[in-house]
């Protein structure tokens, strides 16, 4: 692993699974993915924050489920055929030990990125601000944008997302 200016690490090459959110084309490592799955009923929570969409039972476990299209302002992509539908769901992610789902609206595929391809964030992309983002990956149509995970919500959040798993009644019904 090499350091960059950003005090980010990024391997010489890294495995990223892919994902539409929006108009643009999104990326994470693909050791945090645990899963895709395709969309489920999911179960609103009371005074959740906004971006939480809700909880839904992954076989027998509770997963909360984040919208980033809440979180970061985009507008969702409406699905023009059965293909799309097909594609959308959740990608199911592993902080450090918790899961959490993320609302994307197309899989796209899995792909190898080499370090040199990685340049840094612009300040701002789409809503999304640079401290959310590891780099971006110039492609024939736009650019892939590389998403940390583990930026995307501090500790306070994830402690209160974990507290809706523990303490949610709605979670105990599932």
């Amino acid at each position: 692993m090499v350091g960059t200016e950003h005090g980010m690490r990024i391997a010489d090459q890294n495995q990223l699974v892919t994902f539409q959110l929006g108009e643009e084309l999104y990326g994470v490592n693909i050791m945090d993915v645990k899963e895709i799955v395709r969309v489920q009923e999911i179960r609103a929570i009371p005074n959740a924050p906004m971006y939480v969409e809700g909880i839904f039972n992954l076989r027998s476990e509770i997963i909360p489920i984040i919208n980033l299209h809440k979180r970061f302002h985009l507008s969702k992509v409406e699905s023009t055929d059965e293909d799309d539908d097909l594609l959308s769901g959740f990608v199911i992610l592993d902080i450090d030990g918790m899961k959490l789902g993320i609302i994307i609206d197309r899989v796209s595929r899995v792909v190898t990125i080499e370090r040199e391809q990685v340049q840094p964030p612009p300040q701002m992309i789409s809503g999304i601000g640079s401290e959310y983002i590891r780099g971006v990956v110039r492609q024939e149509k736009g650019y892939l944008i590389i998403l940390d995970i583990r930026d995307l919500f501090d500790p306070k959040e994830l402690q209160k997302l974990a507290d809706i798993n523990m303490k949610s009644p709605l979670a105990a019904a599932i």
